[in-house]
């Protein structure tokens, strides 16, 4: 477990100082004005006993997690303020799970979008080497055929079917926005467009535009959260465990 030197001895990290970690490998006020990143549960003095990431929470992931423990969650528990925390209600229910085992729990959600997550996707998934990000997007030149694309974003993010607009122009450069990113339409600068949470309205838009876009999957894309973030904690002799969730969201074969 790392530690830190405190008045000349060493003791456990706490909270507070995985706080000043993660502020430094993504800083929290990247976030947008909407979002609700940095610490969700916990006390800052709490000792840390082991560190967990993950892309989301469930009660079946609580359980499994060992008291004093960190989670940090790519999307955030609380995003609206909370007139009233009812256990019986979500996200009540978590949150009275994570207070009756004192399990601190942390979101990297925009901030860490920008500052990693999209482009990790880019190179260690599509296996993109020379990438430009601009905020949310990450672009790569990439010379290919639509059909080509499809079974190459299907392999790669593993999805059990695909929901795209076609292309009206040849692909010479991709923009890639993991998660929801149909609001970027208007934005991307690129021939073929990968996001996930497609909107029949974006397809529309996208369509008279001329932009390609494959739908990604929101869980497909992010992920790779996990994986991301551990990359990043190791430079701080930080052993973070992933842990595993699972999409709540199911696939009917034909």
């Amino acid at each position: 477990m790392p530690k830190s030197i405190e008045k000349g001895e060493e003791r456990p990290l706490r909270l507070s100082d995985y706080l000043q970690i993660l502020d430094t490998i993504s800083p929290f006020e990247l976030q947008e004005s909407w979002d609700n990143s940095g610490l969700q549960v916990g006390d800052p003095h709490q000792e840390i006993k082991q560190v967990f990431v993950a892309i989301d929470l469930d009660r079946e992931l609580i359980a499994s997690l060992p008291e004093g423990a960190l989670l940090i969650t790519h999307h955030p528990l609380i995003f609206s303020p909370l007139r009233v925390v009812d256990f019986s209600t979500y996200p009540g229910n978590l949150i009275g799970e994570l207070i009756r085992k004192s399990i601190a729990l942390v979101a990297l959600h925009t901030n860490f979008d920008k500052s990693h997550l999209n482009s990790y996707v880019a190179r260690e998934i599509l296996g993109m080497e020379e990438i430009e990000c601009r905020d949310f997007i990450c672009y790569f030149d990439l010379s290919i055929s639509f059909e080509r694309a499809l079974n190459w974003v299907q392999e790669s993010f593993q999805l059990p079917s695909l929901r795209y607009v076609e292309p009206q122009r040849e692909i010479e450069r991709v923009a890639l926005t993991t998660g929801s990113g149909g609001g970027l339409i208007d934005l991307v600068e690129a021939d073929l467009f990968l996001t996930g949470d497609l909107k029949y309205h974006d397809a529309m838009k996208a369509s008279n535009l001329g932009l390609g876009i494959i739908d990604i999957g929101h869980f497909e894309s992010e992920i790779h959260f996990g994986k991301a973030l551990a990359e990043q904690l190791k430079k701080y002799k930080i052993e973070a465990i992933i842990a595993p969730v699972k999409n709540p969201l199911h696939y009917k074969g034909n």
